[in-house]
Order: structure tokens, then C-alpha cells, then sequence
């Protein structure tokens, strides 16, 4: 027995964490609440008052006025989020879940009062019933983004998150803690491990004893939750006895599969003869998903390049004005299926600047390296420079994305040269359009490694939703009005 298991507990304070107790999940849905509440009162009242005015104005067949009605509009809201569980502990601050439920309880209610206002034979103003649902949603979803901001970043400083206890072999290990650490935002914080003993051959007989081993290294490292990462040394039956070790409602078990860069939504759970079944779907794009994606490009990038018209000219001009060459620089990319099409840019180098490429990766060893980037280029101008920091470069691609030859997002297009040290995984890049902004884009740009660059875009690839493409778009404005140390 004392042979069987190695443990190896870091306690809180060798890693700089605070002990944090599960009641954070209780607190975040109070301050849910609270932004909730806020959001849906100034949604129906600001209707109300534009629509209507703050008058007690009867609503006609109705025994009460609209103030009443807004008042009683709001707490039904408030009541119906609760209801859908958008406050939940297992969807507070995991993907786009708590977004979906949000939407969906606004739905059903303006549809159960649409309902309401039929049988019953009143007339509540269409204006203000119409315009009060949008307004209120967009204002409720607005206030998770923020709150969801806010628990990032105490989650970055080691708060409001679940302490996890690892267990497993040492390779799951550290297979599932080096996946968690690529995502401080998951929630999820390592503070030990309880480890099999690789050497010792046998799977573990999980005993009594060994129950109050893991009760004591769970007090040590002032953990709530137990993480069995992947069952290679741990049965069925072991592992259920692990869940009867823990107490009830304060320590949870969670059991890690062998699945890496899948999305929620391709993942469904169902238990089948007590076996907990997890179905993954196949990627793949239906029609209805293409025609969102290409109407999304057509729409979005018209629309921009008609808003900015004046500073597309202006940039144009400084181009013109920064030496000599061309104002618009079209350099050959691979797209959607390894067709090759010019990409356009605003030139932010010297005229002639692709003659020196080579040399210049020769100089810094890269050479024989994906990833064409030159460290403190030369060649770039100094408008060139202000132009690529903030991303202002990119603009004329709009018209690659009018044209159907990129998408507003996707994987980054790169040179024949940089496509030709894919593999099999990172030629299934090419199976979307590439685009202006990718995931690895707003997730940490020319700081990212080759690998990093390649799993993102193939995450992206493989779980694409319109949802993830706004999510995407926006923290791409952010990356481009914020642009950080990695940006040029």
C-alpha cells in the first residue's frame, strides 16, 4: 500500500496561490445577479421611457399601467434567468453555454407574454414589447462579457477558482496540467497531484486506507476537486470508490478523457447501461453554416470598407508620400484548398523588400523555419511600423473577403514556401478560407510558436460557430486599439 501511490502535493503557498474556498461560485452568481438585475431595469424602463414615456399610461384591457407592467416585465426576467440556470456553477464562466441560456430565457419569456397578451385580449404596445426584448437581452449579455472579463482576471491572480487535485499516471498527469496551464481562464487550478506509481507495474487496490490518503492530500493542498487524469492505472470500480472518499457537495470528482482542442458543442454526453458514453461529432460544414460564415463576410466587410472610405484614402496617401513603390502591396498566399490568390496590404516596407528576405532569416538561424518573421526588420519604413502595431496594414484585404478569396476570420494565409513544411495536421488548415483575424491572431500574434500558431487554427478549423467568430472579431478590435508587445 504505502508503495502504490506517490504522492507529490504542492502546497498553496510554495506556488504563490491563496486558499480559496468553492463558496467564490455562490459570490460571482450574486454578482451575476446584481448586473442582471441592473441590465433588465434599465432595458424595459429606458423602453418604456422612449416608446412611452414614464407615465402611468394604461395598458389597454389590462388592469394595471405600464410602470406597472415594466416593474413586473423586469422580476419575471430576473425569475426566468434563474429558471434556465444561468447562474449555475457547472455555466458561469465556461464558452458561449452561459450566452445561449441567456438568450434562450429571454426568448421564451417575451414568447410566453406574446401569449399571454393574445389569450387574455390585452394590448401592450408592439413598439415596446418588440424593442424592450433586444435592447434588454443585448444590455444582459453585455454584462457577462464584462463580468466574464472581470473573472478572468482574478482567475489570473489565482481567485475564484476550483483547486484540483491531480491523479492519475505521471504522463496523464502531465498531459491534462500542461493543457489547463495553456487556459488560466478555465477555472481549473493545479495544486497537487497524486500520482501512481509508475514503477510499481499494478493497477492501484483502492482500500480504506488509501481513501485517507487522498482526504489528507486534499487538506494539504487545500483542494475542492479531484481530477483523475485518464484511467490507463485506475479502473471503473476505483474510480468510483475515489468519488465515495469525498464529501458531499464541498469536493467534486471530474474524469479527464483523452480528447484535446474539442469544442463544447461537438461534445454530448450519454449514459448508456451505465456506461457514461461521450459522443464527439465529426468536424464539418453544413450548408446553413456557409452561408452564414459567407454572408457575415459580404455584410461585414462592405460595411467597412464603406465606413472607412476616408481612412482607407488617407492611408493610401501617407503610403504614397513614405518613399517610393506602390501604395498596395500584393503578395501570393495559399487559400481554401491550396489555391494560391494575391493578398493585398498597404506596403509598410521598402520597394524591393522580398529580395532581402532570405538573407535576412538566414542572418537570425530561422531560415529552415516556418514562420517567415524577421526580428527588428530593417526594411519596414517608419509609417510601416504604425501601420503593422496596429493592424491598419491589413485593411485592404476587405476587398479578398468581398471577393471570396478570404473570410473577415480564419487561419492566417501563408507563403507556398511556409505551406510546404506542413504535415497532415496542418495542411487541414486550408480547408476554410483564411482570414483577416484568427484565433492565434488575438491570442498572442508574433509571440506565439510554430506549434501554438498550428493547434490554434486547427482548433479553430475543426469548432468553428458564427458565435466563435464574433467572439473573434471583437477581441480583435480590442488586439488592434490595444495592441500589445507581441504586435508587429
Amino acid at each position: 500500500m504505502d508503495h502504490s501511490l506517490a504522492t507529490l502535493v504542492r502546497p498553496a503557498a510554495a506556488r504563490g496561490l491563496q486558499p480559496v474556498p468553492r463558496a467564490w461560485q455562490r459570490r460571482y452568481a450574486r454578482v451575476l445577479l446584481l448586473a442582471d438585475g441592473v441590465a433588465i431595469l434599465f432595458g424595459v424602463f429606458a423602453t418604456q421611457a422612449l416608446w412611452l414615456g414614464l407615465h402611468r399610461t394604461e395598458v389597454t384591457g389590462a388592469p394595471v399601467d405600464y410602470l406597472t407592467l415594466s416593474a413586473l416585465l423586469s422580476g419575471a426576467w430576473v425569475a426566468v434567468l434563474a429558471l434556465f440556470n444561468t447562474r449555475a456553477p457547472r455555466v458561469i464562466g465556461y464558452g458561449a453555454s452561459e450566452y445561449r441560456l441567456v438568450i434562450s430565457a429571454s426568448l421564451h419569456l417575451f414568447g410566453a407574454v406574446a401569449i399571454a397578451n393574445y389569450l387574455f385580449g390585452t394590448e401592450v404596445s408592439r413598439g415596446y414589447f418588440l424593442l424592450s426584448l433586444p435592447l434588454g437581452t443585448a444590455l444582459i449579455v453585455g454584462g457577462r462579457i464584462l463580468c466574464r472579463s472581470w473573472l478572468r482576471a482574478q482567475r489570473g491572480q489565482g481567485r475564484m477558482t476550483a483547486r484540483v487535485l491531480l491523479l492519475g499516471d505521471a504522463p496523464e498527469c502531465a498531459r491534462v496540467s500542461s493543457e489547463l496551464d495553456r487556459q488560466p481562464s478555465s477555472g481549473l487550478q493545479i495544486v497537487g497531484t497524486l500520482s501512481t506509481d509508475p514503477a510499481s507495474g499494478q493497477h492501484v487496490k483502492w482500500g480504506e486506507d488509501d481513501a485517507a490518503r487522498l482526504r489528507s492530500a486534499l487538506a494539504a493542498a487545500q483542494a475542492d476537486t479531484v481530477l483523475v487524469a485518464g484511467g490507463a492505472s485506475l479502473d471503473a470500480q476505483q474510480i468510483r470508490r475515489i468519488g465515495w472518499s469525498l464529501e458531499p457537495g464541498r469536493q467534486h470528482l471530474v474524469v479527464a478523457v483523452n480528447l484535446t482542442d474539442v469544442a463544447g458543442p461537438r461534445i454530448h454526453t450519454r449514459p448508456v447501461a451505465g456506461l457514461p458514453l461521450v459522443h464527439v461529432e465529426t468536424p464539418r460544414y453544413s450548408h446553413r453554416q456557409f452561408l452564414l460564415k459567407r454572408g457575415m463576410d459580404i455584410v461585414g466587410s462592405a460595411t467597412i470598407l464603406v465606413i472607412l472610405a476616408p481612412l482607407l484614402a488617407a492611408l493610401g496617401l501617407g503610403v504614397r508620400l513614405s518613399g517610393p513603390g506602390p501604395v498596395l502591396y500584393r503578395q501570393e498566399r495559399v487559400g481554401q484548398g491550396g489555391v494560391p490568390f494575391g493578398m493585398l496590404k498597404f506596403r509598410s516596407m521598402i520597394d524591393g523588400a522580398d529580395a532581402r528576405l532570405g538573407e535576412l532569416l538566414a542572418a537570425q538561424g530561422s531560415d529552415g523555419q516556418p514562420l517567415f518573421k524577421v526580428t527588428n526588420d530593417p526594411r519596414i519604413t517608419p509609417l510601416g511600423l504604425i501601420l503593422r502595431k496596429y493592424s491598419l496594414d491589413e485593411l485592404p484585404q476587405l476587398w479578398n473577403v468581398l471577393r471570396g478569396q478570404m473570410s473577415l476570420v480564419g487561419p492566417r494565409p501563408q507563403r507556398e514556401a511556409e505551406v510546404a513544411f506542413y504535415d497532415d495536421a496542418a495542411r487541414r488548415r486550408l480547408i476554410v478560407r483564411p482570414g483577416m483575424s484568427g484565433l492565434w491572431q488575438v491570442s498572442g500574434r508574433s509571440a506565439l510558436t510554430w506549434d501554438d500558431a498550428i493547434r490554434l487554427d486547427l482548433f479553430y478549423v475543426e469548432n468553428w460557430s458564427l458565435v466563435g467568430d464574433i467572439v473573434i472579431l471583437a477581441r480583435t478590435f480590442k488586439a488592434v486599439v490595444m495592441p500589445g508587445e507581441s504586435a508587429r
